[in-house]
């Protein structure tokens, strides 16, 4: 049964992070954090696009603001 254990182990350690022993390695701050700057960069244009569709339905007025608008408040 250890053997079954020691096997994921090795998948995760030495396959599946393999690319990101190889950014910890590396010299340059810039190049070991690039998946850093990548998901802030996706989750920033992900922010900007979720705003831009709030302010077109509030321009709408499809908003609906009533007190009793759901039924859990």
């Amino acid at each position: 049964m250890s053997d079954f254990f020691y096997g994921i182990q090795y998948l995760f350690e030495e396959i599946l992070f393999a690319p990101l022993n190889f950014l910890r390695s590396m010299d340059s701050w810039w190049g070991a954090n690039t998946i850093n700057w990548i998901f802030m960069i996706v989750g920033f244009v992900a922010f900007i696009y979720w705003m831009g569709q709030l302010k077109i339905f509030n321009d709408n007025n499809e908003e609906n603001k009533d007190i009793s608008a759901h039924s859990y408040l």
